[in-house]
């Protein structure tokens, strides 16, 4: 990717720079944050439903998080996470809100990553 193109929506994560644990990642053409290990948020700067900032929770959590931040909402595609489109009046102080939440290590927010898939040894050539 050209690096005069650039996701309008990586301040979000300025909040995170302090933190020794985390580390930001490409996902989806988006943009990733992983706190201790897990999956947090994805910042997604791109055409409806991917403008926004995905949630990354379980769907047991969602309701206990709706509660907190009204904004939030399950995302169209991807609704086993929250969603909250940029386009929302609330997007910027909810975007804190959920910095918080990260930074704060509250346990409804963060996934387990799924373990990349390697090449199997069986499909490499024999020698």
């Amino acid at each position: 990717m050209p690096s005069s193109i650039r996701n309008s929506l990586v301040w979000i994560f300025d909040a995170f720079e302090r933190d020794p644990t985390y580390i930001g990642k490409r996902m989806f053409g988006s943009d990733a944050a992983y706190i201790d290990g897990l999956l947090c948020l994805i910042a997604a700067d791109r055409d409806p439903p991917w403008n926004g900032l995905l949630v990354c929770t379980s769907q047991d959590r969602h309701a206990a998080l709706v509660d907190e931040i009204p904004a939030l909402r399950p995302h169209p595609v991807l609704g086993k996470w929250l969603y909250v489109p940029q386009d929302d009046p609330a997007f910027e102080t909810v975007a804190e809100e959920l910095t918080a939440l990260v930074l704060a290590r509250d346990p409804r927010v963060g996934v387990e990553p799924k373990p990349r898939k390697g090449r199997s040894k069986s499909t490499l050539p024999k020698t």
